[in-house]
């Protein structure tokens, strides 16, 4: 009986292993990855910064609490914060405050210390790092969309809405963007820089037009400032223990 065996139909294992070797993708080519090519020294180092600024986050929350307990303008130094604007702004209605102006503006570069690290995010990975965020959930990915079409719209000018206190991504995109887009560090800070003064100006003639109240409610909290501190850092670490916990029992389940 004749053997219709084609040799050519035969595929060496050496090419067949070549194949699938070609097919599976790098790993920094994996979902989750804000980069669209192989990292470099720059994108480890922008990578990293950005780790940096979430732990620093993180550690400032009861902090801006044991902060809230000091005086009002040291607060607003130290973290350009809305609400040590407008306390400082009610302590000079009272004319507790005579030099404010030099609080809120060291303030204003203490708040902008880490978003050249955004713009420099966007200059290396366009709109990557928005994809990452965008991946928490549906919701994330939308509001991220809707405000990507506003700074669109808007170029440059975005800027000054990015402090706007509602309960979207604003400063994230449009910091992203402006790295993305092309425009100079420079003029990124310089516009950023300006951008906070104002709005810190604004919520200081908030808390001067409120007056003595905002005083009072201030020296009430500045005596269980530190416990609640102490009950924030509490929270947190609970938090951190209870979120590892829930992804050991599903790593073990799995």
């Amino acid at each position: 009986m004749a053997d219709n065996h084609d040799p050519h139909d035969e595929i060496p294992a050496e090419a067949s292993a070549d194949a699938n070797t070609e097919a599976e993708p790098e790993w920094w080519e994996e979902p989750g990855m804000p980069w669209n090519k192989k990292p470099g020294r720059a994108d480890y180092w922008c990578l990293g910064w950005i780790g940096f600024i979430g732990l620093f986050g993180m550690a400032m929350i009861p902090l801006r609490a044991w902060l809230l307990g000091l005086d009002p303008q040291v607060m607003l130094a130290l973290t350009g914060s809305r609400i040590g604007a407008a306390s400082t702004g009610a302590l000079a209605a009272v004319g507790e405050a005579p030099n404010w102006i030099w609080y809120l503006l060291i303030g204003s570069l203490v708040a902008i210390k880490f978003d050249w690290v955004y713009w420099w995010a966007g200059k290396l990975w366009g709109r990557g790092m928005l994809d990452v965020y965008a991946e928490q959930s549906p919701r994330t990915h939308r509001n991220i969309q809707r405000v990507e079409r506003w700074t669109a719209k808007l170029g440059w000018v975005g800027i000054f809405l990015a402090y706007v206190p509602i309960p979207l991504p604003i400063a994230l995109v449009v910091f992203v963007m402006s790295g993305a887009t092309g425009m100079g560090v420079r003029k990124f800070m310089v516009l950023n820089f300006i951008s906070k003064t104002i709005w810190s100006l604004g919520y200081f003639a908030l808390g001067y037009a409120i007056g003595e109240p905002v005083v009072f409610v201030l020296e009430q909290y500045q005596r269980v400032a530190n416990w609640i501190a102490i009950g924030l850092v509490v929270v947190i670490f609970a938090s951190v223990f209870f979120k590892q916990s829930k992804s050991e029992k599903k790593a073990e389940q799995a």
